[in-house]
């Protein structure tokens, strides 16, 4: 081969290796943008539940147990904290160690955080630094176990609560959150939940039903008044998780983009259709709109919406609102009157029930012109949607109530799950924390 041939060759390879690395895109930068609207995402999820949930929860139960439900959630967020920190971010948002294992749970390379730097990111949100993604999922893994303490409400020990909630983030929501947003099987398959429809809020009302399930029914229910203490705590409560929904829906598109302006307008839009709808409801059947009504239904509204913020548009929006309104008040008043078991401040009719409908609607409404990433039934003719849909709530309904029943029969017989008798009646703050409320 000649001189010539030899460097013309080169020549040419040269010439193609430069034009492949100015077509080839540059890797990802951290955005001060996306930064900034992530921190403020991850600050808005965090107030759902301190103050937010707290509020909410502690109104709707008896003046004696306000405290207890308010320690509730905020001790919950410390523990989760610190768990998230120590292992729980690992297990749910890194490879597993071999490729068969990472279907299913995360490994242990993050434990402590150890490898995260001030400018390390994640492949899954590339252009924020890696410590605000943790702490942005760290805000959602706090309010998932919190939210089960509404189903049992009144009755369950402070340490029993605390062990609870440690055990079950670990074995039940790491593992999902895996399957689902971590690079699990669910995730890979197709399944679509933008916002946590299935991790978050199908997850907790399924606790939340075997926990009440598993507790019984509070000494005095059906004779004695249960009426909520001061519903003008829940109405704040309510509000607040309202507007620090926008963290958590908006929030998932982990960047500052035209899908999160969409994801908040679809949040608003379905909230406001489940107010309307629940009160319309409770209206024709109780011939009185109850503000403990309106603000149920907000927050079903919240719930329905949140798998499927960030994949439809305003109208399907509206529909799956007032879908939720209708359905949960239907499983929050009647359902649970007609079976019986005191799920205490509707942790499975709303969040559960909730959880689960907006899931399957997401598979119905879902289009491909608001999000690259879905396509669903209506709008793309894509019927297998639906089957990735309900595989997505069968295997979180199935695997949480399993592992949750598994906890609780643990905590059962070894610290017991429930004060006594005399302690119940008396009231769980004076006797669990030694204070009270006054006036």
């Amino acid at each position: 081969m000649s001189p010539v041939s030899i460097f013309g060759g080169a020549g040419v390879a040269a010439a193609a290796g430069a034009a492949a690395a100015a077509a080839a895109p540059a890797p990802p930068k951290i955005d001060t943008g996306d930064t900034a609207w992530m921190l403020t995402s991850s600050v808005l999820v965090l107030m759902m539940t301190i103050p937010g949930l707290a509020l909410f929860y502690a109104g709707m139960v008896r003046k004696k147990n306000i405290l207890a439900t308010l320690a509730q959630s905020f001790a919950a967020t410390a523990l989760i904290t610190v768990l998230w920190m120590v292992i729980g971010y690992s297990l749910a948002f890194t490879p597993a160690a071999g490729a068969g294992m990472n279907k299913y749970i995360g490994g242990v390379n993050y434990l402590l955080l150890g490898p995260m730097g001030l400018n390390s990111t994640s492949s899954l949100a590339a252009t924020i630094p890696e410590s605000v993604y943790m702490f942005f999922q760290m805000t959602f893994a706090i309010i998932t176990p919190a939210l089960i303490a509404g189903a049992l409400a009144d009755r369950m020990k402070f340490s029993a609560f605390l062990a609870f909630m440690g055990s079950w983030l670990i074995l039940v929501y790491c593992p999902i959150a895996h399957w689902v947003w971590g690079g699990g099987w669910l995730g890979s398959a197709g399944a679509l939940d933008y916002a946590g429809g299935t991790v978050v809020h199908l997850n907790a009302g399924t606790a939340g039903l075997v926990a009440a399930l598993m507790l019984g029914k509070r000494k005095g229910l059906g004779v004695e008044n249960m009426a909520p203490h001061n519903l003008a705590y829940s109405v704040i409560g309510a509000s607040l998780l309202w507007v620090g929904w926008f963290g958590f829906n908006a929030g998932s598109a982990v960047t500052s983009n035209v899908n999160a302006g969409m994801a908040a307008a679809a949040t608003q839009i379905a909230t406001a259709g489940a107010v309307l709808s629940w009160m319309v409801a409770e209206w024709i059947v109780s011939k009185k709109p109850s503000v403990l009504g309106m603000v149920s239904g907000a927050v079903a509204g919240l719930v329905a919406i949140t798998p499927a913020s960030g994949f439809v548009g305003p109208m399907d929006a509206l529909i799956i609102g007032l879908v939720a309104g209708v359905v949960c008040y239907i499983s929050a008043v009647h359902v649970k009157k007609i079976f019986g078991y005191d799920d205490a401040l509707d942790a499975w009719g709303v969040h559960g029930v909730g959880g689960a409908l907006g899931a399957l609607l997401t598979g119905v409404f879902a289009s491909n012109a608001i999000n690259s990433v879905g396509k669903g039934w209506v709008h793309d003719h894509n019927p297998h949607q639906m089957i990735l849909q309900l595989e997505d709530i069968g295997a979180t309904f199935f695997y949480c109530a399993i592992v949750t029943f598994i906890i609780l029969t643990v905590i059962k017989y070894t610290i017991g799950l429930r004060v006594s008798e005399e302690v119940e009646i008396e009231g769980l703050d004076i006797n669990l924390h030694g204070e009270v409320v006054h006036g």
